[in-house]
């Protein structure tokens, strides 16, 4: 089967910029491998329940691996907004990259505009670009923050993520319905005391 390979589209205020592509994902070595680990696993993948599995499964995990393309829409702040701008309880889910186990919760994110302000939908597409991936919360959480702060260029960025990981809830230690918070401050929001406490009020923390 053909590698799919996908390679991200992002706007800035600068213009058109072509992220990195992302590696190829070839569907048909991941079936077999599926195919392989259920044989390892004592099932039988030519049983008429199972016989199909290697596909679904291939292209379950091809579509947690593959963000999607989309454009940074950004406006000039005309109007010199210069107060927080949140955008909470954005959904998000991702894969545990030591058990390839979903983690899915809510991201809050928020930012002090500068000279450009963006369309508040962008948030949340810029938190499903790299919860798209296998991940641990603490690096998605960074990394929401940076490519905001790299990209929009504003006083400050904030973002909190609450997640709930299958990997403590269903195996291990069983923790069920525990969850887990990591935040990530730019800017003003990380070295201003009051727009710190202002911007965690506001997201409930």
């Amino acid at each position: 089967m053909t590698a799919t390979q996908v390679q991200l589209r992002l706007q800035s205020s600068h213009g058109l910029r072509v992220a990195d592509p992302y590696p190829p994902i070839d569907l048909g070595a991941a079936e077999d491998a599926v195919r392989a680990l259920l044989l390892a696993l004592g099932q039988n993948p030519a049983s008429e329940h199972l016989r199909d599995t290697p596909r679904r499964v291939a292209s379950a995990y091809a579509e947690f691996l593959t963000p999607q393309a989309f454009d940074l829409t950004t406006f000039a702040n005309d109007e010199g907004y210069e107060e927080l701008v949140i955008a909470r309880d954005i959904p998000f889910q991702s894969l545990c990259e030591h058990h390839m186990l979903p983690f899915h919760g809510v991201a809050h994110v928020g930012y002090l505009p500068d000279q450009r302000i963006v369309g508040l939908s962008k948030l949340a597409r810029v938190v499903d670009r790299f919860a798209r991936g296998l991940q641990v919360q603490e690096r998605l959480t960074k990394q929401v923050a940076d490519w905001l702060d790299a990209n929009l260029h504003p006083k400050g960025v904030g973002v909190v993520m609450e997640a709930e990981h299958q990997c403590m809830t269903l195996r291990g230690v069983r923790a069920h319905e525990s969850r887990t918070i990591t935040s990530a401050l730019q800017g003003h929001l990380r070295h201003d005391t009051a727009a710190r406490l202002e911007f965690f009020a506001l997201t409930r923390h």
